[in-house]
């Protein structure tokens, strides 16, 4: 699973970010995103609503039990350890978190699910990868840049980068050229306003439109 999950994002370079969406029209959003050529998903906690956390897994359960290995589920927001055990329970397959918290990567490995953590600084990025992340997510990279991306590359060309965070169509070329390896893409690719309105066509569209910045 593993090795499938690693080989998937560096491929296919897509991860579609879905947020406060309930878990009847998680279903309706991972179809979309499917015609769309997107094949990976997070769902997030809502860390907010602590009472609330039993959504994020029975969105990943029911999106899992629909598509099978067509979407390969992850959970995001990710900030503990136990937190990392319900996601691991529902078939979440990676773990992406804001930040950098070593006992949620150790509980990810240990799991044999992939670790995908936050940072922002190279300290932050060096510490991740340390305790074995496989990718490190850059976030927010919008606020930041593709120039911060490629000045972190030169002294840790080690290690994957994942930019997250006011990504575009039209930036992930100059992104991608900073040597990024994937994406994280959130509102600019499964709006609230679309699922709220069941617009799905429209995170149909956004998803090709995304995939051919990828070269797919």
């Amino acid at each position: 699973m593993r090795t499938e999950i690693l080989k998937l994002v560096e491929n296919e370079k897509i991860i579609a970010i879905v947020r406060g969406i309930q878990p009847e029209k998680c279903v309706s959003v991972a179809e979309a995103l499917y015609k769309g050529g997107v094949h990976m998903m997070e769902i997030t906690f809502d860390q907010s609503k602590p009472d609330a956390l039993e959504n994020t897994t029975a969105s990943i359960a029911s999106v899992i039990r629909k598509f099978g290995k067509d979407i390969r589920v992850g959970a995001g927001t990710v900030m503990s350890a136990e937190q990392v055990q319900m996601a691991a329970k529902a078939g979440a397959e990676y773990i992406i978190s804001p930040n950098t918290r070593e006992s949620v990567i150790r509980e990810t490995l240990r799991l044999g699910l992939v670790s995908m953590p936050g940072a922002l600084t190279p300290t932050e990025a060096a510490f991740a990868h340390e305790c074995g992340a496989d990718f490190v997510k850059i976030f927010p990279s919008g606020n930041l840049g593709p120039g911060y991306i490629k000045a972190l590359k030169a002294p840790l060309s080690h290690i994957k980068f994942l930019g997250v965070g006011g990504i575009t169509p039209e930036n992930i070329p100059d992104y991608l050229n900073a040597g990024c390896a994937g994406f994280g893409i959130g509102g600019n690719l499964v709006s609230a306003s679309w699922t709220e309105t069941g617009a799905y066509e429209k995170i149909t569209e956004a998803a090709r439109a995304f995939c051919r910045a990828v070269g797919r």
